[in-house]
């Protein structure tokens, strides 16, 4: 570049300079004055320039009715008093679960002369169950026990357990 081409370029720079300080500093669009001696007063229109009394008296009456306390302490207002010997409350133990409904009846039981394995008989309306120890009726229940008059019963999806008691079937 040569040196009267940098002189021109620098000339173009100090012109576009001149004319944005220029426009900044000196807005074209200056507001008028505020007010002029020559204007008239018109004062603003209020319906009823009368002081409302009663609420000045509401004011006056009002009294504070949260925490005293210094707002220019930074430190934290103190906790709130509690009582001297709190009683401590237990949660309420939740309700015992509902008594296990098996939809059977145990009505007796057969013994294999050979082995002495024992099989449980139970009904359920017009359907009879065969069951061993170990084996599931109605697959909600395992048969745990057969006893003389007894078969102990399992529920498989919670642990819990019953004993059903001989009874003789209905309907015979």
């Amino acid at each position: 570049m040569t040196r009267e081409a940098k002189i021109g370029a620098l000339a173009i720079l100090l012109l576009a300079l001149g004319y944005v300080a220029y426009h900044s500093l000196w807005p074209v669009n200056a507001a008028p004055p505020v007010s002029t001696v020559t204007e008239k007063f018109v004062p603003l229109p209020v319906e009823n320039p009368a002081l409302r009394l009663d609420l000045l008296d509401a004011q006056k009456k009002f009294e504070y009715q949260g925490p005293r306390r210094n707002i220019f302490d930074i430190a934290p207002p103190p906790p709130p008093a509690r009582p001297a010997n709190p009683v401590p409350v237990a949660p309420a133990p939740p309700p015992p679960p509902p008594p296990l409904v098996v939809p059977a009846t145990f009505f007796g039981y057969v013994a294999d002369v050979q082995t002495g394995t024992r099989r449980a008989l139970f009904s359920d309306g017009d359907d009879v169950y065969i069951l061993g120890v170990g084996e599931i009726l109605g697959g909600r229940f395992r048969l745990l026990q057969i006893g003389n008059s007894t078969a102990e019963l399992e529920e498989t999806s919670t642990g819990r357990r019953t004993t059903l008691t001989m009874e003789e079937p209905s309907g015979s």
